[in-house]
């Protein structure tokens, strides 16, 4: 027998706005809610924390892929959402309960059964979407935005009958309701990359270890967006200074050379080498590219904020002063090594003049050339 649907069609919800490139697929209709609850710009706030938030897959690899748990607990307070209540329905009960309830239903499920989306019948995973009910079926609403090799998923809203629902299986089914967002200050855990990388790079099995890595570089390069946008929302910028942009560049192309490296090793052909020296040293640079740049990203006391100003014009002005360019060229964000008059010999001489106008001796095993490339990789040393 067929479910009775409410007689009026739900609220429609804001998908305009969302960031649907930065998101992964559970977070990304979190922020559809976030939004919803609390106005445009919400969701930035689940870039907040950047972390390698490890755990082990039932094969033994580590994923940095966080957990639904992880999200409701850590991610939801950050944008204002309660958990209200959550459950485990099969399909049946899931479509009942939606036609019962007129909230928006926030629902993961495995991807292989969603008709809307290109995995349908390809691939399994979480994927989140959310769901409510109205005189003329369900109504999907589904932020997601990636390309994949069985066609595009688009942020959309999709009314489906109970046949096209009925194969989903067991969904979790979580309703919020709205909270005063938690505080959102910007900060990168102190973590060690050295144990993943290794696990990927020793993994004796190179094709699964290079396809799970395809998809863990996705989800760390969105991440890393996220956070370099959160952070330039607190500091009202329209978008990250130029030395961020650069970094995230970096991590695009990261994403690109391991899914080329798992389709030549899925071919039969040998591995491709240097993608996980780069997803080292990329791990690695984080620090100091989202170092507590305070100049660049957020807001604080009118006196730490002229302490910091004031360092980063003199190290802009002597570092400039050795190159001959402009403080201003170095202040923006432009590296080091952008302009023709670096070179290891300018490197050091910048350093000398950094710790002679500022009285200092900067610490010695923080003098990484390749970590040396803008004004605030300085500042982070100098203010230790």
């Amino acid at each position: 027998m067929p479910i009775p649907l409410p007689p009026a069609a739900p609220a429609p919800l804001p998908l305009a706005g969302i960031r649907s490139d930065l998101l992964d697929c559970v977070q990304v209709n979190l922020a559809v809610l976030a939004d919803h609850f609390h106005g445009p710009g919400t969701h930035l706030r689940l870039g907040a924390r950047l972390d390698l938030p490890l755990r082990t897959l039932p094969d033994g690899l580590p994923t940095a892929d966080p957990t639904l748990d992880t999200r409701l607990t850590g991610d939801a307070p950050l944008v204002g959402l309660r958990p209200v209540t959550r459950r485990g329905l099969a399909a049946a009960d899931l479509l009942a309960e939606t036609a019962r309830r007129t909230e928006a239903h926030y629902v993961v499920a495995d991807s292989y059964h969603l008709p809307w989306l290109p995995y349908h019948g390809n691939a399994h995973m979480e994927h989140s979407f959310l769901l409510a009910a109205g005189p003329t079926g369900w109504h999907v609403t589904d932020a997601y935005r990636v390309e994949t090799r069985w066609g595009a998923a688009e942020p959309g809203e999709h009314i489906l009958d109970e046949r096209e629902l009925a194969g989903i299986g067991t969904a979790e089914v979580v309703t919020f309701a709205p909270a005063p967002p938690e505080p959102a200050e910007p900060s990168v855990a102190d973590f060690d990359p050295g144990p993943y990388v290794t696990a990927y790079a020793t993994w004796p099995d190179r094709l699964r270890a290079l396809g799970q890595l395809s998809a863990e570089t996705w989800l760390l390069a969105r991440a890393r967006r996220l956070h370099a946008a959160h952070r330039a929302q607190r500091a009202g910028r329209a978008e990250p200074p130029e030395a961020v942009r650069a970094h995230l560049a970096a991590w695009d192309k990261l994403v690109e050379q391991t899914y080329l490296a798992q389709r030549r090793v899925a071919r039969g052909r040998a591995e491709p080498a240097g993608a996980l020296d780069r997803l080292a040293e990329l791990l690695a640079a984080d620090r100091t590219v989202f170092a507590v740049d305070r100049g660049a990203f957020a807001h604080d006391s009118d006196d730490a904020t002229a302490d910091r100003d004031e360092l980063r014009s003199s190290v802009a002005r002597a570092a400039a002063g050795v190159l001959g360019v402009t403080e201003a060229e170095l202040l923006d964000g432009a590296a080091l090594d952008s302009f023709p008059s670096f070179s290891s010999f300018r490197l050091v001489e910048i350093i000398d003049r950094i710790e002679s106008d500022l009285g200092l001796e900067l610490a010695a095993d923080e003098l990484i050339p390749e970590q040396l490339r803008h004004v605030d990789d300085f500042c982070r040393i100098a203010r230790r």
